[in-house]
């Protein structure tokens, strides 16, 4: 289930359900591709809903389940560490780089 965007979008749905264009605006930098992968898979694990409202054209909405919401916070307290540590990881990086 490792995947890049998996976090990023279940972070995004954290506010509610949303459309896919919407999510997509949300997020920033993700094709729409991209996007639909991973909610397909996202959605295969059990931590996306998929919503088809009946209408013309159909209208479908992506939330979180309830074993989605419990990721929210992990996904939190990494951002947490990312913010503090970033810096320290990119030096690490640039040193390894350099060597």
């Amino acid at each position: 289930m490792l995947n890049t965007w998996n976090p990023v979008v279940l972070w995004a749905l954290r506010q509610g359900p949303l459309r896919h264009g919407a999510l997509r605006t949300r997020i920033g930098g993700i094709s729409a591709k991209v996007l639909t992968e991973t909610l397909r898979r996202l959605e295969h694990h059990g931590l996306v809903s998929r919503t088809t409202h009946p209408a013309a054209p159909p209208r479908v909405e992506y939330g979180l389940t309830d074993l989605g919401r419990t990721l929210l916070d992990p996904i939190d307290s990494f951002g947490r560490w990312a913010f503090t540590h970033g810096d320290a990881l990119l030096r690490a990086q640039d040193e390894a780089n350099s060597a």
